[in-house]
């Protein structure tokens, strides 16, 4: 499964980028954001989306 990451703004939580990832990155990509106090927005991936 495959999930789309977005980055979000500090001040209005408006969508800065995204990225596709594999369920396998999604642990090591929210860790990273936990450690630096990044907001990101997690959802699954359309199937159509790279």
């Amino acid at each position: 499964m495959r999930f789309e990451i977005m980055r979000l703004d500090d001040v209005d939580g408006t969508a800065v980028d995204s990225t596709v990832v594999d369920a396998a990155s999604v642990n090591r990509i929210v860790q990273q954001a936990a450690a630096t106090g990044q907001r990101i927005y997690i959802r699954p991936a359309d199937s159509t989306a790279s």
